[in-house]
């Protein structure tokens, strides 16, 4: 049995009986004796088995002193998760490794039965795993005494203060004893970790087992560079490439989660979901399904997956790139655990990849840069499965002889051959064609492809001003086509004609409907045969050609505007009065031409300045501003406070005197 001099004898026994033939760094670290009593902040990379190292950590206090009581009163251990499932997965964990020792370990979480919870606190546990909001919620309505805590560990404590539990925390902490051990498990130590480190801890000793050259060396990071249109299809020949008996795959949104698994259901993947919008009986049956093989592949977001542990995960593909540094290692860290090998693929559009480069980098991974596998690869990776698989490896046995020589002497061996390949490729999805990319973007057709290509009349040209660098979309869209699939475009006068490949051209007809319009802009006409004399585009109409010189005037404006001279529009000539123009009235009479009328419709008045003064108005007298009688102020008179009728018992009751009145 292995012996770790430095461990309690219960969690000897309890490594020994799980296969521990040594520890991992960060377990190492921090189970030293020297280190006792001493506050931790600790950093470790995921799957270094930080779960097991706070529990080796926690036992310098729980045992002490002869070890644990047999009669669990107050907790005196404490653990805080960040969520459900890694909170579940921590009391798992440790239920093992403190199953010697008798310790009774009791569950706070969120979602959970809280009466039973609260139950089971009455009773008494040793240590208690649990999520902040949960916690906090015992706290408050007393179920939780803290008085007793002699050690408090935050798993993940990065992540709880992106998810927003600083308030929890803090309320936690400062509820618990002043003379308590605290433990901080980290992935990252950020700066928002390190003022809560050094708030809440005394002292702490900084233990860090990452190290640059060393990180993830046991996760193979492969980036394949795709068309944004052939994202899914590249998951999809991923999962059947690599084959792998548990794969986890990364979405940015729920609803991209949904999306995609029902994708990858229709296409016969054995997959689950795992997404915030799911019951905790839902989540727990989605992780249980995993674990047990029911499900090969996991769809995910980064928070539903946050610390889950997938034994035996082997591929991790991120449909949806990492926002940052920190969620690209703790998505790559479901797999490659513990010493084991394992695979992170990032699907990579080409209109990301900049970004993606620049997300590699920050994270200091090299990834090895690759096409997605296509048809050919998976197809010739399942020769080499078909031949490693243990049904026709396994020896014949004595009840199975009968039926052989039955099949034997029925059917050719080539026939059964052919009956064992077909069975093996029903089980499994076909793989997909994907279009060729290279670094600067896809590989377009080679022209002998387009020699039995389509042909199509477009009912405008450059009469309507058409420009093939916003009809190549429109064609796109309406066809659910790609560049690769579209020829030659040739605009002549006052019609287009386009070429489409021959694998497309029935898909792009059909999206024009029986209206045979091209998005209401014009009709499109289907052609028997290649049109002629199309070697070169047709040039453009002389009144578009640049400036104004003897091959005739510029382009004209499309939006409205002033015209100068020089754009094949004449000024518009204003029709002027005959007197507004040069020398004004007197001119106008010299030279014959009627002068500008006077104004004589309004009378002038003869008075005051030359003007009769305008009359007075006496019409309505004015009254005077007493003689309006008015309510004097009180004088209005007014129901005291209870004088309105109140129903009672279906009839109107005065209500009594306000109190104090």
């Amino acid at each position: 049995m292995t012996q770790f001099e430095h461990l309690p004898a219960a969690l000897n026994e309890a490594l020994a009986a799980k296969g521990y033939a040594a520890l991992t760094p960060v377990q190492e670290a921090v189970s030293q004796p020297e280190l006792a009593g001493r506050d931790l902040l600790v950093s470790a990379q995921t799957g270094s088995g930080k779960t097991v190292a706070f529990g080796l950590a926690m036992a310098q206090e729980l045992m002490a002193d002869g070890g644990l009581s047999p009669y669990a009163d107050l907790p005196r251990g404490l653990i805080i998760a960040p969520t459900r499932e890694l909170a579940q997965q921590v009391s798992r964990e440790l239920s093992w490794l403190f199953a010697q020792a008798g310790a009774v370990i009791t569950g706070a979480v969120g979602g959970m039965d809280a009466r039973a919870e609260r139950r089971a606190l009455e009773r008494g546990a040793h240590i208690v795993v649990g999520t902040p909001g949960r916690i906090c919620d015992h706290i408050r309505r007393g179920a939780l005494d803290l008085s007793a805590l002699s050690v408090v560990v935050l798993d993940e404590a990065d992540e709880m203060l992106d998810l927003g539990f600083r308030e929890d925390l803090e309320f936690i902490l400062e509820g618990a004893p002043e003379a308590r051990r605290t433990l901080m498990f980290s992935a990252t130590v950020s700066p928002e970790i390190a003022r809560l480190a050094t708030t809440y801890q005394r002292d702490a000793e900084r233990i860090s087992t990452i190290a640059a050259k060393s990180q993830h060396a046991d996760i193979d990071y492969r980036a394949c560079l795709v068309d944004k249109s052939d994202r899914e299809n590249a998951i999809v020949n991923l999962l059947r490439f690599h084959e792998a008996e548990r794969a986890i795959v990364f979405c940015s949104t729920r609803a991209a989660v949904t999306h995609l698994t029902g994708k990858l259901l229709n296409r016969g993947f054995s997959v689950v979901a795992l997404s915030g919008e799911l019951t905790q009986d839902e989540r727990s049956r989605a992780l249980q399904m995993m674990r047990d093989g029911r499900a090969r592949v996991c769809i995910a977001t980064d928070v539903a997956a946050r610390g889950i542990d997938l034994p035996g995960l082997e591929l991790v593909i991120h449909a949806d790139l990492p926002q940052n540094r920190e969620a690209m290692l703790h998505r790559s860290g479901r797999t490659g655990r513990a010493g084991s090998k394992g695979i992170s693929a990032l699907v990579v559009p080409l209109n990301v990849r900049t970004k993606a480069e620049r997300l590699l980098r920050e994270a200091q991974i090299n990834a090895t840069w690759e096409a997605a596998p296509g048809p050919d690869e998976i197809l010739a990776r399942d020769g080499e499965r078909l031949l490693r698989e243990p049904v026709i490896l396994e020896p014949a046995t004595a009840d199975e002889l009968d039926g052989i020589e039955r099949l034997l002497a029925t059917f050719e061996p080539r026939q059964l051959a052919a009956a064992v390949l077909r069975n093996f490729r029903a089980g499994r999805s076909a793989p997909e064609d994907l279009v060729p990319v290279t670094a600067e973007g896809p590989k377009p057709r080679a022209r002998n492809e387009f020699e039995n290509a389509a042909w199509f009349r477009l009912a405008m040209g450059h009469d309507q001003y058409v420009d093939p660098k916003w009809l190549l979309p429109m064609l796109c869209r309406v066809g659910d086509l790609t560049r690769r699939d579209i020829g030659m475009i040739r605009v002549q006068e006052s019609e287009t004609f386009v070429q489409i490949h021959a694998e497309a051209a029935s898909r792009f007809a059909a999206g024009l409907g029986p209206s045979k319009r091209l998005e209401d802009k014009c009709f499109v006409e289907p052609m028997a045969a290649a049109p002629e004399g199309l070697d070169r585009p047709a040039p453009k109409p002389a009144r578009w050609r640049e400036g104004g010189d003897a091959r005739g005037p510029k382009k004209p404006h499309r939006k409205g505007g002033p015209r100068e001279e020089g754009e094949g529009y004449a000024p518009k000539a204003r029709k002027a009065a005959p007197w507004a123009r040069e020398g004004g009235h007197g001119a106008a009479a010299a030279e014959g031409r009627p002068a500008k009328p006077k104004y004589e419709g309004k009378p002038k008045f003869e008075g005051k300045g030359g003007y009769e003064a305008k009359p007075k108005f006496e019409g309505k007298p004015k009254a005077k501003f007493d003689a309006k009688p008015g309510a004097k102020p009180g004088a209005k008179p007014g129901a005291k406070f209870g004088a309105k009728p109140a129903l009672k018992g279906g009839k109107f009751a005065p209500k009594g005197p306000r109190k104090g009145a």
